[in-house]
């Protein structure tokens, strides 16, 4: 079993992918592979990847502003129980995989109505499991599970790896 070495997630993420910024950062469309759009976070000189299912819920990956860090945000517009900056372990696997670490809630974080949160992780095994694995199941300590389909992600994660080393000259 792997150990999240930087955690966060959100604390009931009910959902999977909605093209929504997040926060009142600008961002700039890059590119597209496999239904995944690849945009540039100005605020955070940063890219990152998008994904919609079409009922309301979204998936982001991407860096955190030093680059140290990376990311997976899942974000609904389904009723939830996450409250903001509410604390619980969590456990994802990817396909079989196993990672640990704990939740963080986040409500009305990205737009108006979304809620959800993200998992912040340092671990390369972690981001090598979310370009190459096909579903990424998540189980937090006081909710039900769900399921996100990662298809297309490894070449979404190559576009965005381009995209950031070009922002780095």
């Amino acid at each position: 079993m792997f150990k999240l070495k930087s955690l966060f997630i959100g604390a009931a993420l009910a959902g999977m992918a909605t093209t929504v910024p997040a926060g009142d950062a600008p961002f700039l469309q890059f590119g597209e592979s496999e239904g995944w759009i690849v945009m540039i976070d100005t605020e955070k000189n940063s890219c990152l990847i998008e994904k919609s299912d079409g009922l309301g819920n979204v998936v982001q990956m991407g860096l955190t502003k030093d680059r140290s860090i990376g990311y997976v945000g899942v974000f609904t517009t389904a009723e939830t129980d996450i409250k903001r900056d509410d604390t619980q372990a969590v456990l994802i696997s990817l396909d079989g995989n196993l990672y640990v670490g704990e939740a963080k809630g986040m409500r009305g974080n990205i737009t108006k109505g979304y809620s959800g949160g993200y998992v912040l992780s340092d671990d390369p095994q972690f981001v090598d499991d979310l370009a190459r694995k096909h579903v990424m199941e998540v189980f937090p300590e006081k909710a039900y599970g769900f399921s996100v389909n990662l298809d297309g992600t490894y070449k979404a994660i190559e576009m965005a790896r381009a995209c950031n080393k070009e922002l780095l000259g």
